[in-house]
């Protein structure tokens, strides 16, 4: 048996944890003593884990009280404990993307007045046969896009490796807007002419006479600096946008260097 300080430590948690579980009788001491001291077996260090687990991953101690009670298997405790981890590693990508919107938001607003850094060249694009998946994203905001358009393109890269299919050149993306403020993400490979379709979507995106284009390093996550600074170039030299801008990988790898990720952003345009 285990006084309250030692079995504090071999479970890796306060003794005014423990305190406050007995409290509120989501785990009782094995025994108290006359004098009020707590202590605890062995076995109680099995429903302690459970218990800090399940607090850990965000469930009240309410809820963690009524699942043990139910006295769960550890094969459904473990599901349990996957899911709403899955649900955690979700929310942490969200919000991790979202810090990254706004990073980069301040380093947009930061740079009002000084100089761009970007260099602009209007050049034609030639049409393009495109394998590719779409999906639907909230927003145009990069919290929004990067969790739609990376499963897109493993989906993508996928189904040609399946089909025996090696991509002619580098991605290209391209978006169109939609009621409501929302975005259709398309995810494209450029491919052989001659493809018909599969487990994807083949289409031709026709060739551009002009187009200004920007290049863009880094992730996707902090391309709104660039996004930025090609439509105030436009505007100012005196160009107007006529068509759905696109994005083109140069480089892409899935490296962990993503800051020498290299990106062409391609937007079709007339004088104004």
């Amino acid at each position: 048996m285990f006084q309250i300080g030692d079995f504090a430590r071999a479970g890796r948690v306060s003794v005014r944890m423990l305190r406050h579980y007995d409290s509120i009788a989501l785990m009782r001491p094995a025994r108290v003593d006359s004098t009020g001291y707590r202590f605890y077996e062995g076995p109680q260090l099995a429903r302690l884990n459970r218990i800090v687990a399940l607090k850990d991953l965000g469930f009240t101690l309410e809820t963690v009280s009524r699942i043990l009670d139910s006295s769960p298997s550890a094969e459904e405790l473990r599901g349990m404990l996957r899911l709403r981890r899955s649900e955690l590693e979700e929310r942490l990508a969200a919000d991790s993307a979202r810090l990254a919107s706004v990073e980069a938001r301040l380093r947009v607003i930061e740079s009002e007045g000084a100089m761009p850094e970007y260099e602009v060249i209007i050049k034609p694009i030639p049409a393009v046969r495109l394998a590719e998946l779409s999906a639907e994203a909230e927003s145009f905001e990069a919290s929004s896009i990067s969790p739609v358009i990376q499963p897109l393109y493993e989906r993508l890269y996928g189904a040609l490796d399946a089909a025996a299919v090696a991509p002619t050149g580098p991605g290209v993306a391209y978006y169109e807007g939609l009621d409501g403020g929302r975005v259709r993400v398309h995810a494209g490979a450029q491919v052989p002419a001659s493809l018909a379709g599969g487990a994807f979507d083949v289409v031709d995106l026709p060739a551009v006479e002009q187009a200004a284009t920007l290049i863009h390093r880094g992730v996707m996550d902090n391309v709104m600096p660039s996004v930025q600074a090609l439509a105030r170039w436009i505007d100012a030299n005196g160009w107007v946008s006529t068509g759905l801008n696109r994005e083109l990988y140069l480089d892409y790898g899935m490296g962990p260097d993503q800051e020498q990720w290299i990106t062409e952003l391609q937007e079709p345009v007339r004088r104004a």
